[in-house]
């Protein structure tokens, strides 16, 4: 595995581009999972956490650590849950003069348990929490007036107002030369909500970067299948699309090519966030201009670390800790990950 600075002489250091900050907008919430596997909270029960999350969050978070100039628009409440999320993002390098903090609202939560399945039953309060009041403002404006990129989150489209902000924030950065991406992170129901399938096609004839998971590759195209809603979407003008196909690896497609990453074998413990953390990835990457073959090695192994620690954003991956865990094998990469995480946590008593 080359090292990154290796990337430098391989590609030219004038080949890889400055890039201007990467903005994205969107909810910020506490995460409190379940510590058993089981159905539903109608009973009371062992819980972890908080841990601070939201997929913008996740995703911004993520790109910080890669070290690209970053902030996410959003708001929390004046309370423990919205300071932990605020401290863990600034910390992490992510500008955090747009996230608006609010005395009347709680931050808002997410609550999870995973079935023996493998899916997540939620309890969430976003639409009634501080999230709620996410506006433009002029901490907003600075923030957008500086972009030179805007990742979207469909999950962060849950009002009117939101989309307003999402859609003006996309035509001014995009005025000036800059660029879009777009993950749906949703699921079919989420068009029956009045207005959301209008307001993703609209984000969708901006992008400029899609990245899908599974069943999403279809969710906005006329096409049923997976080749056709890719050559349906590139032929719309989309320059890239990026399958997230988890456990599966993924799958990068543009007009001249497709490449694929193999999944990597590991000791998964929480997926929750992992998409996140590949995209963020996948795009500071794909900003500074490495080799789409490049991106994807080090989105894939970004997300395959995140399901390797509890918590949604825990295993977010500078580029130095995603190089050492490239370079060892699938029972490496275990140990190597339990030895960091004993490293962290300290004897025990």
């Amino acid at each position: 595995m080359a090292h990154f600075l290796d990337l430098l002489d391989d590609h030219g250091a004038a080949q890889l581009r400055v890039v201007k900050p990467v903005i994205t907008i969107g909810e910020i919430v506490a995460e409190i999972m379940a510590v058993d596997v089981g159905e539903g909270f109608r009973s009371p029960l062992r819980l972890i956490g908080p841990y601070p999350s939201g997929a913008p969050a996740i995703f911004i978070d993520q790109v910080a650590k890669i070290g690209l100039p970053c902030a996410i628009i959003s708001a929390v409440g004046n309370d423990d849950f919205g300071w932990l999320s605020i401290d863990r993002l600034r910390s992490d390098g992510v500008d955090i003069s747009a996230i608006r903090i609010d005395n009347r609202l709680a931050t808002g939560s997410a609550f999870v348990r995973y079935r023996s399945t493998g899916e997540r039953d939620f309890v969430f309060n976003i639409v009634g929490s501080a999230c709620s009041t996410i506006r433009r403002d002029a901490a907003a404006s600075a923030v957008i007036a500086s972009a030179g990129h805007i990742h979207v989150m469909g999950s962060s489209l849950f009002s009117p107002a939101v989309v307003s902000l999402v859609e003006d924030a996309i035509t001014e950065i995009k005025a000036r030369g800059g660029t879009v991406s777009f993950d749906p992170n949703g699921r079919k129901e989420m068009l029956d909500v009045p207005g959301m399938r209008d307001a993703l096609a609209r984000v969708l004839a901006q992008t400029d970067l899609f990245l899908p998971s599974g069943e999403e590759l279809t969710l906005l195209t006329r096409a049923h299948t997976d080749d056709g809603a890719i050559a349906e979407l590139l032929g719309a003008g989309i320059r890239s699309v990026v399958v997230k196909q988890g456990a599966a690896g993924a799958t990068y497609h543009d007009r001249e090519r497709t490449c694929r990453v193999a999944p990597m074998p590991v000791n998964e413990v929480d997926p929750t966030g992992a998409g996140d953390s590949f995209g963020g990835t996948f795009v500071a990457c794909w900003l500074l201009g490495l080799p789409p073959e490049q991106c994807l090695r080090f989105a894939n192994a970004s997300g395959a670390r995140a399901v390797m620690m509890r918590g949604p954003m825990e295993g977010n991956s500078t580029l130095a800790e995603l190089e050492t865990f490239l370079s060892v094998d699938a029972l490496g990469a275990n140990l190597w990950l339990s030895m960091m995480n004993t490293r962290r946590s300290g004897p025990r008593n």
